[in-house]
């Protein structure tokens, strides 16, 4: 009996550990698709490119909830995580809470904090903490854990050497509130992302596979960076390898490739066709 259970667990951790078992697209990469052919050729390039499951957002304008899962369902996809704007979450919490319940999310993710130009503040990490951690008590009563995608200017370094990015993850729960790591953003904002998932380990629970151009510079803590700079996974300086396993390692769920590069319909097949050579 011992000897089942101990293989039904690792045949369990195996299937939970598996990338490619848990790799799904950002729909963001989609962005000139959904804009020029409307969502739901976005959807089916998506279902095309093999994907099963997909980070996305709220549905688009004139269409309802309902619509917006049925489009996904008959193409066999399905939304994991869904993006949700500070503004949106400080105006109308509740009503964030419900829309992500009736999409059926796992997670949802906020990708930005806002504040003005190149310059992100202690104040403004403060205040994201109170809400994060307020926000993030409520998307758990409803069974949804809430995430912040960082963007690189969270890890301008501060006189003591630690960054903001230190006071958000230091002052935030982690049973309400965690991370999605953008490799390209760590990467360009002066981070080495296998030792920031080792300094937060059980932090980051879902991950944008997105490569940095061989020779871009990094350090940069403005949180933009020419379109350019994003290259096929595994063509760039990332050690995806080490970052993959170490990502396993910690507990990261979900992956999700995300291209801002002006190619992503080139782009996305050679990542996919990379992360599945490596077998991870």
């Amino acid at each position: 009996m011992k000897k089942i259970i101990l293989l039904l667990s690792l045949t369990a951790f195996s299937a939970s550990a598996s990338v490619i078992d848990h790799l799904g697209l950002q729909m963001y990469s989609l962005r000139v698709t959904a804009k020029e052919k409307e969502m739901n050729a976005a959807l089916d390039q998506a279902k095309d490119f093999g994907f099963k499951y997909i980070e996305g957002g709220a549905p688009q304008k004139g269409t309802t909830i309902e619509q917006a899962k049925a489009d996904l369902a008959s193409r066999g996809l399905k939304m994991v995580s869904a993006g949700f704007g500070y503004e949106k979450l400080s105006s109308d919490l509740a009503g964030c809470v419900e829309q992500a319940k009736e999409l059926g999310v796992e997670f949802v993710m906020i990708s930005w904090i806002p504040h003005e130009g190149d310059t992100f503040t202690e104040a403004q990490a403060e205040k994201a903490v109170k809400d994060f951690n307020k926000w993030g008590a409520a998307f758990k009563a409803a069974g949804i854990q809430l995430v912040y995608h960082p963007h690189g200017y969270e890890f301008k370094p501060r006189p003591d050497g630690s960054t903001l990015f230190d006071v958000i993850a230091q002052g935030t729960k982690a049973d309400v509130f965690n991370f999605e790591m953008d490799v390209f953003w760590a990467t360009h904002g002066g981070q080495d992302p296998v030792k920031l998932l080792t300094k937060y380990p059980d932090r980051f629970k879902m991950m944008h596979v997105k490569d940095i151009r061989k020779g871009a510079p990094t350090g940069i803590y403005t949180g933009h960076a020419p379109e350019t700079d994003d290259v096929p996974v595994g063509t760039g300086q990332v050690d995806w390898p080490t970052l993959l396993r170490k990502a396993q390692e910690v507990g990261v769920k979900w992956y999700f490739i995300e291209d801002e590069s002006p190619t992503p319909l080139k782009n996305i097949p050679e990542s996919v066709a990379y992360l599945k050579s490596l077998g991870i």
